[in-house]
């Protein structure tokens, strides 16, 4: 099945995908991605691994760099957003204060701003984790790991909630696509024979 545009992208958007490390916010990227492209959408994607690699640069762990780390992606995807395109934020962003700031200025330049929580049990979080991060958080060997000795604040109204751990990646790229057909911010698809 062939999807086919059927109106382009009216404004802007930021999509912030929120949720703990390894709840697949990138892996819900990478899927929805080409169906965006593929409608005529102009998208840019602002992961939290590679912000903090290039444009975050020397900010550690703690509440505060956190905080300038999300302010500074947040501020990238209003600029973006504000002139018709559509951004992917995919970053942990552990505090839900900043992510109510980053949507009101977002929302402040007349962009749609649509909250989506990754979500996963802690279980499946720790079978997933090929690194062992959240293992080694759990036997105090890192400090200040997100969800276990670092606070993560749940989304309490998000636009989307993903439960990765409950649906497939189709599944769920599938609910996002529509939420954001239902708003209005990217065109309805159809099939073509």
């Amino acid at each position: 099945m062939i999807l086919i545009e059927e109106g382009k992208m009216s404004r802007g958007f930021t999509l912030w995908f929120t949720g703990l490390s390894g709840a697949g916010k990138t892996t819900l990227t990478e899927a929805i991605l080409p169906h965006l492209r593929a409608r005529g959408s102009q998208v840019e994607v602002l992961d939290g691994d590679e912000v903090r690699t290039n444009l975050s640069k020397g900010l550690g762990f703690s509440k505060e760099d956190r905080d300038t780390n999300i302010r500074r992606i947040g501020y990238v995807g209003r600029l973006l957003s504000r002139n018709g395109v559509g951004v992917i934020a995919a970053a942990i962003s552990p505090y839900r204060e900043i992510r109510d700031e980053v949507r009101r200025s977002v929302e402040a330049d007349g962009a749609a701003f649509v909250e989506v929580y990754v979500k996963a049990s802690l279980e499946a979080l720790i079978a997933r984790d090929v690194k062992g991060l959240y293992k080694k958080a759990i036997a105090g060997e890192i400090k200040q790991f997100t969800g276990i000795s670092d606070p993560y604040e749940e989304p309490l109204a998000p636009e989307v909630t993903i439960e990765s751990d409950r649906e497939t990646v189709e599944e769920s790229a599938a609910k996002l696509l529509a939420k954001l057909e239902d708003l209005g911010l990217i065109g309805r698809a159809r099939a073509a024979a």
